[in-house]
């Protein structure tokens, strides 16, 4: 497949998938237009690159539909030179898009997860729930997939009234949620019922009812 036709491809997303569904930040829409989706996907799913459902990746993992990616980052209201937490970079695709929106970014990935080819990204390998305490305060925390819930470990690593987006699994359905970090507390608001990756280790402890 030529780049030609990934650049149409690329266009028909934006058009098709991000516009149609509230997609409407036109720095996000810039920026999805602009990266090449193709460069972070596994070779032989190449021509996969702008489909509308998840991709799987060869360590067991999936790429988010282009149009989570798009909601995420609408919420996430990224102002250049914000420090963002990215948890769960993958391949690097959320990452390429933030920094050519101007922020600053710590990728956290799992130890032998796929490279992330994206310059001037922090990358930070182990568990995806411990986060990356190193460079924190963070302005934003990303995550990219849905979690049962948002570990302490994380909100801690948060600058007072930072910006959080996120899904959360409840009860088997996957919800695109965003909030505020305040003083160490985790406000969150659900916003849309939509299919998201669930990431790996970030169970809600189990709760004994008397």
């Amino acid at each position: 497949m030529t780049e030609q036709n990934f650049s149409s491809m690329r266009t028909a997303m934006v058009e098709s998938q991000l516009r149609t569904s509230d997609v409407d930040d036109q720095r996000v829409i810039a920026a999805m237009a602009h990266v090449a989706r193709e460069d972070f996907v596994p070779a032989g799913r190449r021509a996969m690159a702008y489909v509308d459902r998840p991709i799987p990746l060869d360590n067991g993992r999936s790429l988010n539909p282009p149009l989570i990616t798009g909601r995420l980052l609408k919420e996430a209201q990224i102002a250049p030179g914000d420090k963002v937490l990215l948890i769960g970079a993958a391949t690097g695709y959320s990452a390429a898009l933030l920094v050519a929106m101007g922020a600053k970014v710590t990728a956290v990935e799992e130890e032998g997860g796929p490279e992330i080819p994206v310059a001037g990204v922090t990358v930070v390998r182990g568990p995806l729930n411990a986060g990356a305490a190193a460079g924190a305060p963070y302005d934003v925390l990303f995550i990219e997939g849905a979690v049962e819930e948002v570990p302490a470990a994380l909100v801690g690593q948060l600058a007072d009234g930072a910006r959080v987006v996120t899904g959360i699994v409840e009860r088997g359905v996957t919800r695109l949620c965003s909030g505020r970090a305040v003083v160490g507390a985790l406000g969150l608001a659900s916003l849309a019922d939509l299919e998201m990756v669930v990431l790996p280790g970030f169970a809600a402890p189990e709760r004994f009812v008397f």
